[in-house]
């Protein structure tokens, strides 16, 4: 995913040969415009294309390097720094990661630590129909301190934010370093200074006394999400993204009462926590027109929900799809669950289903299979879990295509699946059950995260039951119990996949972060 977005200039910073503006000499950095567009109207012929900065008529200088650049080891702001740009933006695609915010700041804060000057950085902001979700955070950062910022997780598409600078001080910054100038001096002869004069725009205000101008911007501290927090937000916001874009009604979540469903339904309730309060602070703007579509309040252009349940219960249906092999503990906290945030639910037992595939099963074979525990072999043991599985799957799916037509309202639901990214790296799962579905907002997430980010949710929303399963032993439920339906299922995740999830936390940061193969996360 790091790989999603990378924006090239056309040609490296190596290769670029003065380009004379009037003339159109150094061709490979000019553009020949359209004839019957500018040529006639505007008498213009080229336009310079590259990385050219512009010079006002007050001295003001800017330039700008793209999204990629800032991580480069030769970032283009260090060339535009020693050219004399003062002001660099950044109009950036960079699109959300765990911590990523700190990585990014660290970059910003550090060119203009070392070189000084002033950076715009502006980022999209919200889901293209992807698995990416755009975070924003727009910043205005001066001489390494930290001016302004855009909120890192907002329901609105534009967010604006702005700084008052002096730019004297950047240049009283630079002044101060006396390598800085001893290398610009010098960035001549590698850095041919390409830049467009604007001579009849001035930048900066003058201002006719001293009592009129205006008062600088001061450093602020940085708004920063804990890891938890980020887990919950990004895919929240990325929910409601997608799932206005998509003209469906709602999402249909399988709720077994584990450690992942739990984590969707809450995910998708912060969902509906941010769009309520946004909804109720504007109930004209465009949120809360979006909250009335999706919700088929459409028609009453005064509505808006009273509480995050009252929206979660038209836009998010949960069910329990139980058989003999579940516990009673897993089917209460899933009943507690969906109380808490509100979403419709159901509670069935699908035990018929997988009787009536069993018994096709038998009569064309003439032989039915048995759980181990009943003197089954091994393949007879996991064909009897993955049915179980497979037909949850099937299920959601039905639900969620007829379940809108019950309730009386157009459309349909996206299903959601609640598959962590551990399960994936330890193939402990089944193809096509809860990780087949529309939308897995868990899908990059792991377990142990899961649980931090459960029990984050339980103080912030209150809700005691999260607290309960954030704790309990991960179990899939499909074999039969060994102990009482009201105790802890005796099917252990950590016993069959013959590790922990700590251990395998470990393995996912290796294979991530550390970029180590099979091989050498042992080594």
């Amino acid at each position: 995913m790091s790989a999603a977005y990378r924006p090239f200039r056309a040609q490296p910073a190596t290769e670029r040969p003065y380009a004379d503006f009037d003339t159109g000499s150094g061709t490979s950095n000019m553009h020949l415009l359209p004839r019957h567009l500018f040529e006639a109207k505007f008498g213009q012929k080229y336009a310079p294309f590259g990385a050219e900065f512009i010079k006002f008529g007050d001295g003001s200088t800017v330039g700008v390097e793209s999204c990629e650049e800032l991580w480069t080891p030769e970032a283009t702001h260090i060339e535009l720094a020693l050219c004399g740009v003062e002001i660099i933006g950044n109009g950036s695609g960079s699109h959300h990661e765990l911590r990523k915010l700190n990585t990014r700041l660290e970059l910003m804060v550090s060119a203009t630590r070392k070189c000084g000057g002033v950076y715009l950085y502006a980022n999209q902001r919200g889901c293209d129909g992807g698995r990416l979700y755009y975070d924003g955070g727009a910043m205005i950062i001066c001489n390494g301190e930290v001016l302004a910022q855009a909120s890192q997780f907002s329901l609105n598409d534009v967010e604006v934010i702005s700084a008052t600078i002096d730019l004297e001080d950047v240049r009283s910054y630079r002044a101060c370093i006396p390598s800085f100038g001893s290398q610009s001096a010098h960035s001549a002869e590698r850095y041919p200074q390409n830049y467009i004069v604007c001579d009849d725009i001035m930048l900066c205000n003058d201002f006719c006394s001293v009592e009129d101008e205006p008062v600088p911007s001061i450093a602020k501290s940085l708004n920063k999400y804990l890891p938890e927090e980020e887990c919950l937000l990004g895919p929240a916001l990325w929910l409601w993204d997608y799932l206005r874009r998509s003209g469906a009604s709602g999402f249909f979540l399988p709720l077994s009462g584990g450690a992942d469903s739990s984590s969707v339904a809450v995910i998708v309730a912060a969902m509906c926590d941010l769009v309520t309060k946004a909804a109720q602070t504007d109930p004209n703007g465009e949120i809360a027109n979006e909250c009335r579509r999706v919700c088929c309040k459409r028609y009453d252009s005064l509505w808006v929900p009273n509480t995050p349940q009252e929206m979660a219960n038209l836009v998010l249906h949960t069910t329990f799809m139980g058989t003999s092999n579940s516990s009673e503990m897993t089917r209460s906290r899933a009943q507690r669950v969906s109380s808490a945030i509100g979403s419709y639910h159901l509670s069935i037992n699908i035990d018929i289903i997988c009787e009536a595939l069993l018994k096709v099963f038998q009569i064309a074979t003439g032989k039915r299979p048995r759980f181990t525990s009943q003197d089954g072999s091994h393949a007879e043991d996991l064909a009897l879990q993955n049915i179980q599985a497979r037909l949850r799957m099937v299920t959601s799916y039905l639900f969620g295509q007829l379940l809108p037509w019950v309730r009386g309202r157009d459309g349909f639901l996206l299903i959601l699946g609640s598959s962590n990214v551990d399960e994936g790296l330890r193939g402990y799962m089944t193809k096509y059950d809860c990780s087949s579905a529309d939308l897995n907002p868990i899908g990059a997430i792991n377990k142990k995260d899961l649980e931090k980010m459960l029990i984050f949710a339980s103080e912030k929303y209150g809700i005691p039951a999260l607290l309960e399963i954030a704790h309990a032993p991960p179990t899939a439920e499909l074999r039969p119990m060994s102990t009482s339906i009201s105790e802890e299922h005796s099917q252990k995740d950590e016993e069959e996949m013959g590790m922990t999830y700590d251990e395998l936390r470990a393995f996912g940061r290796l294979r991530k972060i550390s970029r180590c193969g099979p091989v050498s996360m042992y080594v």
